[in-house]
């Protein structure tokens, strides 16, 4: 005979808690083809620990294991599991069958893991007839009896055609009548050329074998082989497996990735309830980033349109009171800005664009038996395009009108709203502090500013509010839009030394304040962006929310593009990363935990 598997002096020990228990302690063993070995031994003897080293299910701690004069040990994991797939086959007491799948479909299995091309339905449809079960090939495991499984389960170990069969406790589920069975097919095996290594504890179905090792405490306490037994002549043939070339198989190779693919449909079809609250999570967290950036944008959108309303490259120049709570301020303070002070700051042509006075005031607004309060913005002529102001529903003020004085006005959104309704306002007289004023235009909506309604309001020419309305001689402030947003500390700096020499003040006097726009705008702009991420976290309720509430929602491809990716990759990761990790498991682990 020739030798099969080769034991020498091998140890296992396992970590049970903090207790460490030696499943075998130096076992030396041959094993030879064609034989029929039995292993017996009480509970807790190492039987099924030798039958998992002997089945490269586990790994020894100390020793040799040689398969066909190969060490196991110098094996890498893809060439043991060469071996189990294409040496070995396996018959468990717990069967081990995927109840999803049809039996012909769990004998093939072994075939769709290995790689290679051929018929496997009908090969496996050959191994169930020779059990006994050709007509149940269609059965699911829930059909069939605990023998049925069994069989079904010996089929499946056979379906590789391998030269040695490792069977636990094969019969230990099963009752006489059903063991005596599947201890015949194990018989007609032998008969065939078949190396059979099982583990048992009944004495009835070890004499079927012609070799029986008993253990004890994880040693061989007897070896004995019964006489009148001999190895199948079919056995004694040259084994022409090539160990080392049993390595990975390709995923492309004939039937493999389709086995793959028709597993993975019926495990969702198997499971539609799961498979539909799974895909229902990958739709709201695609749906959840959609809306996430979608709501990003429509409020960077939203704030970009606040923006233009506050124009750009701006400087906003106020100055101090004539009095405050009644003190007159120290000497030398500004108390007011002229007209003269616009003309010198305009004059800085390579620094500043356009420059425009401001006056602000409220007033009274009666219109008809309606009258409301509103504020009231006196404005320099270029004021209509540094803050986004010039009427799309009528006209801007000409400058003739800002030199005379003229009596027309520009309302808001809400003051249309209140005094006129749904009544064209243009051409219509109304009275502001008791004075008549022509509407001739409808100042652009700029919503809110915080609390201030930035749309509650009456914008007349600066002249105009100054000498007929507020009776004021000086500016509240003045607005300059600089040439280029890089010019802007310069610009600022040449402002401030200019006020301070015509209004005869020290170097740092703090009464007055110029005010850089663009910094307010960068500020917003790094809010949109905090609350996108802000978003991210919150998509969920954020998608919830958005149906209810009337949100600015811009949606753009790279978001549904992005959205689509994030949940692919999401998909492939969650898919991979158990895969990856069942992988790293050592198949008895594996099968403890199907």
């Amino acid at each position: 005979m020739k030798s099969m598997l080769e034991l020498v002096d091998v140890h296992r020990t396992y970590l049970i808690g903090e207790s460490t228990v030696q499943a075998l302690r130096g076992v030396s063993v041959t094993i030879e083809q064609g034989e029929f070995v039995a292993i017996m031994g009480a509970s807790g003897s190492g039987k099924s620990s030798l039958l998992q080293i002997l089945g490269l299910l586990d790994n020894p701690d100390k020793g040799e294991y040689r398969i066909f004069g190969n060490n196991v040990n110098t094996m890498t994991e893809d060439e043991q599991a060469g071996v189990r797939n294409n040496v070995a086959g396996f018959v468990c007491q717990q069967f081990h069958l995927l109840k999803r799948m049809s039996i012909v479909e769990n004998v093939r299995l072994p075939h769709i893991y290995s790689g290679v091309k051929g018929d496997f339905h009908q090969q496996a449809v050959d191994r169930l007839r020779q059990v006994g079960l050709e007509e149940r090939v269609d059965h699911t495991p829930s059909q069939l009896s605990g023998g049925e499984q069994q069989r079904v389960a010996i089929a499946r170990a056979l379906v590789r055609d391998p030269l040695i069969i490792f069977a636990d406790e094969p019969t230990g589920n099963l009752n006489t009548k059903n063991s005596i069975e599947i201890m015949k097919i194990f018989k007609g095996l032998h008969e065939e050329g078949k190396t059979i290594i099982m583990v048992t504890h009944e004495n009835d179905i070890a004499a079927f074998a012609q070799r029986i090792i008993t253990m004890r405490d994880g040693v061989i306490i007897s070896d004995e082989r019964k006489p009148g037994f001999e190895a199948s002549e079919v056995a004694e043939k040259e084994s022409s497996f090539d160990i080392h070339g049993s390595g990975k198989a390709s995923l492309w190779q004939d039937g493999r990735f389709t086995g793959f693919i028709t597993q993975a449909f019926q495990a969702i079809l198997a499971n539609k309830m799961r498979s539909f609250l799974s895909v229902l999570g990958i739709l709201v967290g695609v749906a959840s980033v959609i809306s996430m950036i979608a709501l990003g944008e429509g409020a960077k959108a939203a704030m970009q349109e606040q923006m233009k309303s506050m124009g750009s490259n701006l400087l906003s120049i106020r100055g101090g009171s004539a009095k405050i709570r009644g003190a007159a301020q120290r000497a030398g303070a500004v108390a007011r800005f002229t007209f003269i002070d616009v003309d010198e700051i305009a004059s800085l042509h390579t620094l500043v664009k356009s420059a425009a006075g401001v006056v602000t005031g409220s007033g009274r607004i009666v219109y008809g038996n309606k009258n409301w309060s509103s504020s009231l913005n006196g404005v320099g002529y270029d004021f209509g395009t540094m803050r986004a102001s010039i009427p799309k529903v009528g006209r801007w003020f000409t400058p003739e009108e800002i030199q005379t004085r003229a009596k027309v006005a520009i309302i808001g959104v809400t003051v249309v709203n209140e005094l006129f309704g749904t009544t064209n306002p243009l051409g219509k007289t109304i009275k502001v502090n008791r004075i008549n004023f022509t509407v001739i235009g409808i100042a652009p909506a700029k919503g809110f500013s915080g609390p201030q309604d930035d749309d509650d309001v009456l914008i007349i020419p600066v002249t105009t509010a100054m000498y007929r309305v507020l009776g004021k001689d000086y500016l509240s402030g003045i607005f300059v839009e600089v040439a280029s947003s890089t010019l802007i500390d310069q610009t600022k700096s040449k402002i401030s030394a200019l006020i301070i020499k015509r209004h005869r003040l020290k170097e740092g006097d703090d009464s007055f304040n110029i005010r850089d726009m663009t910094e307010i705008q960068k500020m917003l702009s790094s809010t949109t962006q905090t609350m996108s991420l802000l978003l991210g976290s919150i998509a969920a309720i954020s998608l919830v929310l958005s149906y209810f509430a009337g949100w600015a929602v811009k949606t753009s491809l790279i978001s549904v593009v992005l959205a689509t990716a994030f949940s692919a990759l999401i998909g492939i990761f969650f898919g991979l990363w158990p895969a990856k990790k069942a992988a790293e498991l050592k198949p008895l682990e594996a099968l403890r935990y199907e």
